[in-house]
């Protein structure tokens, strides 16, 4: 039976040996064959620990959520204990500085371990707070769910909110790590730096920080939700999100304007959606020859007809308001119940019909710009 002895494991090439390639090949393959299934287990068992937390939520969703970040993180340890096996050529310093401190020589050398080092706890850093960041999104996706239920719109505005607030606090905290873990920087002092900073940050910062402290006052007064339909100057159109600089709105040309939220709690806004009715109002012209009776005969059973419509309020007002060029004009005014805007141009244009109706019945007609000429 064929027996490889020590001697062929220690045999080496390239500065390393046989055993320590074998080992290397070893890990990394059974790493990337199994890391799914690692995966997938530790996304399992982070489920269980939210407790009570994930009821109404599949498990499914919060495994989807964590399964390329905790990839990502397994793969990394693989790749780097793999690395660890071999020796050479990663010892070797690829980069020496001398500097003199108190008559003092100094040297600096960064090998090639270092620098495999550092990137690698960079990329695991970076790992770990893609995973606390898909957590967040998932404690975020239960809220929403909640809030769906209910049918809270002003609550799933802001859970969006938060999330996002919460997501680039997290972030910040990340880039802190990074700057001390793998950097070396003294974070402590750096953020006393900022401090001292942050009033010329401030300055030069001032209409975001303007447009950050109009989201929380949107969030706070709640002039709008998301969903509703506004009209900002001559802007009108569905929030579709409130974002920390601006507001999303999808106007009836279904483009998406974005204006920023100082604007938004400084201009004049109507929130058209809180309203419990929508308001019409137009003029009609009859020609001169029409009778006066005969128009207080049109506004009664125009008004009647009006308020006898099952869609509108029992306010409608029809009265002769002036003489005009070309004739005498009447103003009808009346409101409807339904909010919809297809389903109030469908009332709008039942009435118009029942405008027209009348008019015709009582013999008179609707005038139009003519002239008359006088021979002298």
């Amino acid at each position: 039976m064929f027996r490889l002895d020590n001697t062929f494991w220690q045999h080496e090439i390239w500065g390393n040996s046989l055993k320590s390639y074998v080992l290397f090949l070893s890990i990394l393959l059974v790493g990337i064959i199994l890391k799914r299934i690692f995966s997938r287990l530790i996304s399992k068992l982070l489920y269980r620990l939210f407790g009570r937390f994930k009821e109404g939520v599949k498990a499914q969703t919060f495994v989807s959520l964590l399964l390329k970040p905790i990839e990502l993180f397994i793969l990394l340890d693989v790749i780097y204990l793999a690395i660890n096996q071999l020796s050479y050529p990663l010892d070797e310093i690829i980069f020496r500085r001398h500097t003199v401190v108190d008559k003092k020589t100094i040297t600096y050398s960064v090998t090639l371990i270092d620098v495999i080092d550092k990137l690698f706890l960079f990329l695991i850093i970076v790992s770990l707070f893609w995973i606390i960041l898909r957590i967040i999104d998932f404690i975020a996706h239960v809220f929403a769910n909640r809030a769906a239920q209910s049918g809270s719109r002003a609550e799933s505005q802001l859970i969006q909110y938060l999330k996002e607030l919460v997501k680039i606090v997290t972030c910040i905290i990340g880039i802190f790590v990074i700057l001390g873990s793998v950097f070396n920087l003294n974070v402590a002092t750096l953020i006393a730096g900022l401090g001292i900073g942050g009033i010329a940050i401030a300055l030069a910062a001032k209409e975001t920080l303007e447009n950050l402290l109009g989201s929380f006052t949107i969030f706070i007064d709640k002039p709008f939700i998301v969903g509703d339909y506004i009209k900002v100057d001559s802007i009108e159109g569905t929030v579709e999100k409130v974002g920390f600089r601006s507001t999303q709105i999808r106007t009836s040309e279904k483009t998406i304007i974005s204006l920023p939220n100082k604007r938004m709690i400084d201009s004049a806004l109507e929130n058209q959606t809180l309203r419990n009715a929508r308001r019409v109002k137009f003029f009609i012209g009859l020609t001169y020859d029409t009778p006066p009776e005969t128009i207080q005969q049109i506004c009664s059973e125009l008004v009647e007809k009006i308020n006898q419509h099952p869609q509108t309020g029992n306010d409608a007002l029809v009265n002769f308001d002036n003489f005009g060029d070309w004739s005498l004009n009447l103003q009808v005014l009346y409101h409807t119940d339904i909010l919809d805007y297809a389903e109030h141009m469908k009332i709008r244009e039942e009435i118009n019909y029942q405008i027209i109706e009348t008019v015709k019945k009582r013999g008179s007609d609707f005038a139009f710009p003519t002239q008359v000429s006088i021979q002298q």
